[in-house]
């Protein structure tokens, strides 16, 4: 576990908020923050959890701006920002998950994961995930859910990756509407800031493209990497559209 301390200053970098955003959530009790002597400080591992519940619970124009400011802050290989191509590889899709419940869904997910070459501790990657999910479900309205580690390990992962998966029928996952779960998005970043702009983008994709009916029309791997790849395209596009001043 990750025992960083922020001020409020690291912390509005890392979070892409402003300083005093960040002090009116302190003073307002929205954020885990500590007092040492008259400063303000945070923790790292109470930080990552909160901030993954908040853009997890984000839609609209809050998820836009959360994900503009990421997106301009994020330094990536791919120029235009793309970060699906490095993390999703066509061996790292499968469209018939063959679980019934939450629990066999973890447990399936950490076997595939660990099969990629990836993972440098298999037992610690599901006992991390099993961690964050009594912390508050992973589910999001629409019948998906993003599971990830509760707290970042640099040992957990040899190199960053995302696993998709179609679970073979609905499943119970915990969706605070009540819905059943059938689409599976498993992060495993070795960077924290990696973790919160992916979580921000896969949100976008799912919240504002039609990436989850695609994912539902079929079971084959290849259209729905491609399906994947053209919703990133359209969420960086349209990124790129608002970041853009009017002509004068």
């Amino acid at each position: 576990m990750s025992h960083r301390t922020f001020s409020k200053e690291e912390l509005a970098a890392y979070l892409h908020l402003s300083v005093d955003s960040i002090a009116e959530m302190a003073r307002q009790g929205e954020i885990p923050h500590a007092m040492r002597g008259e400063r303000l400080v945070f923790q790292q591992h109470e930080i990552d959890v909160w901030a993954s519940r908040r853009i997890i619970g984000m839609s609209g124009q809050g998820l836009r701006d959360y994900h503009g400011k990421s997106s301009r802050q994020m330094h990536t290989p791919d120029k235009k920002g793309a970060l699906i191509p490095s993390l999703i590889l066509p061996g790292f899709i499968f469209p018939s998950l063959a679980s019934k419940t939450k629990a066999s869904a973890l447990k399936n997910l950490v076997l595939l994961a660990d099969q990629t070459g990836r993972v440098a501790s298999a037992d610690d990657l599901r006992a991390s995930l099993e961690e964050r999910e009594r912390m508050g479900s992973t589910s999001l309205p629409g019948g998906l859910a993003i599971p990830h580690p509760a707290h970042h390990e640099p040992y957990l992962f040899v190199d960053s990756f995302v696993l998709v998966a179609r679970t073979a029928h609905p499943i119970p996952y915990g969706s605070p509407l009540g819905e059943m779960t059938d689409l599976l998005f498993l992060m495993c970043c070795c960077d924290d800031q990696l973790h919160l702009h992916l979580l921000a983008r896969l949100c976008m994709m799912c919240h504002h493209t039609t990436l989850l009916l695609q994912l539902r029309e079929t079971r084959d791997p290849e259209v729905m990497l491609h399906a994947l790849l053209a919703a990133e395209e359209e969420v960086l596009a349209a990124a790129a559209k608002n970041a853009t001043p009017p002509a004068k």
